[in-house]
C-alpha cells in the first residue's frame, strides 16, 4: 500500500443485498432488451428459439456469474476486474486490465448520455436544438448527486432501478391481458435459421450471431463487484446479488420476449426496428408509444448512473495500488472518491463534445470480453496457486462450469476480433501500450501484488 492510500479515508460499508440487486439490475438492462427481440425473429425464425436463445442466454451468465461471485467473496474489494487480474496475473497484467475497463465504461456513460438525449427531444422538444449540451446537463445532474456522498447514490440506484423494472411489468401485463396475435399460417423468414440447411455454415454464422447478440444485452450483471468494499456483509452478500441480479434479469427477459412473441407476429416482429415500441401501441393505443419511450429514457439513464457510479472505483482501487496517481484513492465524507469521479466525468464530457467516438465503442466491445476472459482465467489460477485462502464461496460446478464460460469467452473475442479486424487490431495496440506504458512509467512504484 502507497503512502497515499495509508492517508485516504477509507470508502464506508454501507451496502447490502438491496442495493447489489439494484446495481446489477441498473447495469444490466436497457435499450437493447427492446429492440433484440426483432432482430432474433428476423434470424431465427422461430418462436422457440427466441426463447430458447434468451434461455441459452440465462444460463450462460449465470454460469459466470457463479464464477465471478467466488473472486468477489474472496476478494472483497474496490476496483472490479483489476483486482481480480492483479492478484492472479501481476500488477502489468491488472494494470492493463484495469484501464480497459475504465475505458469502456467511460466509453459506456458518454453514449448512454447521448441516447438518453434522444429519447428525452421525443417528450420534451427543446433538448433536440442543443442535444449536446442536454448531454452534458444530464452527465453533470448525476456527477453531482454521486458527489455528495453514497448514501444518496444507492437510493437513486434503487429508485431508477425499481422504476424501470415496474414499467416493464406494466408492459408485460398489459401483452399478456390483450388478444393473442392471431392469422394464418406465416411462410419461413428468408435468410433465418430455419429457413436454412440444417447442418450448413449459413445456418451456424447465423446462430452464432444471434447468440452473442443475447450475451451482450445480458452483459452489466457483474456490476455489484465494483462495491464490494462497501457491502456491510460481502462475505455472504456478493455472491447472492450478483447471481440473484442476474436471474432476476433473466427472468425478466424471458416474460419479456413471450409477452411480445404474444401480441405481434413474428413477421413483423422480424422487420420492426423496436417491436416493444409496436406491441405498446398495439396494446396500449392511446399511451403505449410515450409508455415505450419512459421506458427507454429510464434505462438508460439507469445505464448512466450504474457505469458512472462504478467507473470511478476502478480508478481509485489503481490509485491505492500505485498504478495511478494516489490523490485518486481519495474517498470524501459521504463515501464518493471524487478525484476519480471528477476525472471520469471529465472525460465522457470529452467524447459527448467530440461526438466521434463510434470506433471507441468498437473498441470496447472488444475489451469487455478481454474482462471476461481474465476473470475467469483467474478464478482458476487463483484455485492453484492459493487453495487455503478463505473462499466464503466456491463457484458451483467448477472447474466445468468456470471453464465453459472461459472457453465461450475466449471463443467470442476470437471472433470478435476475426469479424472487425480493424477493431481487433485498435484494441491490440491498446493493451501494447497500456502494457509499454505501465512497463516505462509505473514498474516498481507500485505496492507489492496482493498485500491488500
Amino acid at each position: 500500500m502507497t503512502a497515499g492510500a495509508t492517508a485516504s479515508r477509507p470508502l464506508r460499508r454501507i451496502l447490502g443485498l438491496g442495493f447489489g440487486l439494484a446495481v446489477a439490475f441498473g447495469g444490466t438492462v436497457g435499450v437493447g432488451i427492446l429492440a433484440l427481440p426483432g432482430k432474433l425473429a428476423a434470424a431465427l425464425g422461430d418462436s422457440h428459439l427466441i426463447v430458447l436463445f434468451w434461455v441459452l442466454g440465462a444460463a450462460y451468465a449465470a454460469l459466470g456469474a457463479v464464477a465471478i461471485a467466488e473472486l468477489s467473496a474472496m476478494l472483497p474489494l474496490a476496483g472490479g476486474f483489476y483486482v481480480y487480474a492483479r492478484r492472479a496475473f501481476g500488477n502489468g497484467p491488472g494494470f492493463v486490465i484495469g484501464w480497459s475497463d475504465w475505458l469502456n465504461n467511460v466509453s459506456s456513460i458518454a453514449y448512454a448520455c447521448l441516447a438518453a438525449t434522444t429519447f428525452l427531444s421525443a417528450l420534451w422538444p427543446t433538448a433536440a436544438i442543443y442535444p449536446r449540451v442536454a448531454s452534458l446537463a444530464m452527465l453533470l445532474l448525476f456527477t453531482g448527486f454521486h458527489w455528495i456522498g453514497l448514501k444518496i447514490s444507492s437510493t437513486l440506484t434503487g429508485v431508477i432501478s425499481l422504476s424501470v423494472g415496474l414499467m416493464m411489468l406494466a408492459l408485460v401485463a398489459a401483452c399478456m391481458f390483450s388478444a393473442p396475435a392471431s392469422g394464418p399460417s406465416e411462410p419461413l423468414l428468408t435468410g433465418s435459421a430455419v429457413a436454412l440447411p440444417l447442418i450448413s455454415i449459413a445456418m451456424l454464422a447465423v446462430v452464432v450471431t444471434a447468440l452473442r447478440a443475447v450475451l451482450v444485452t445480458f452483459d452489466g450483471w457483474y456490476s455489484p463487484i465494483y462495491f464490494a468494499e462497501e457491502n456491510a456483509t460481502p462475505a455472504s452478500t456478493m455472491p447472492r446479488a450478483i447471481i440473484g441480479g442476474t436471474l432476476l434479469v433473466a427472468a425478466l427477459y424471458v416474460v419479456i420476449n413471450v409477452a411480445l412473441l404474444r401480441v405481434l407476429p413474428l413477421s413483423v416482429m422480424a422487420h420492426s426496428e423496436l417491436p416493444a415500441a409496436d406491441a405498446a401501441r398495439a396494446v396500449l393505443p392511446s399511451g403505449g408509444a410515450t409508455l415505450l419511450t419512459i421506458i427507454s429514457l429510464f434505462t438508460v439513464l439507469s445505464l448512466v448512473n450504474a457505469c458512472l457510479l462504478l467507473t470511478p472505483r476502478i480508478l481509485l482501487a489503481l490509485g491505492r495500488d500505485g498504478l495511478f496517481t494516489a490523490k485518486a484513492a481519495q474517498v470524501s465524507v459521504g463515501g464518493t472518491p471524487q478525484v476519480a469521479l471528477a476525472l471520469t466525468s471529465a472525460t465522457a464530457a470529452l467524447l459527448i463534445v467530440a461526438g466521434t467516438f463510434d470506433q471507441i465503442l468498437a473498441l470496447a466491445a472488444m475489451l469487455f470480453l478481454l474482462n471476461y476472459v481474465s476473470a475467469y482465467a483467474a478464478v482458476f489460477v487463483l484455485r492453484r496457486r492459493e487453495p487455503a485462502t478463505p473462499r466464503p464461496y466456491r463457484a458451483f460446478g467448477f472447474p466445468i462450469t468456470t471453464g465453459i464460460v472461459f472457453v465461450g469467452s475466449v471463443a467470442f473475442l476470437v471472433a470478435a476480433v476475426v469479424s472487425d479486424h480493424r477493431s481487433g487490431a485498435i484494441a491490440g495496440s491498446f493493451v501494447a501500450a497500456c502494457g509499454l506504458f505501465y512497463w516505462l512509467t509505473w514498474r516498481g512504484r507500485q505496492a507489492p501484488r496482493g498485500t491488500r
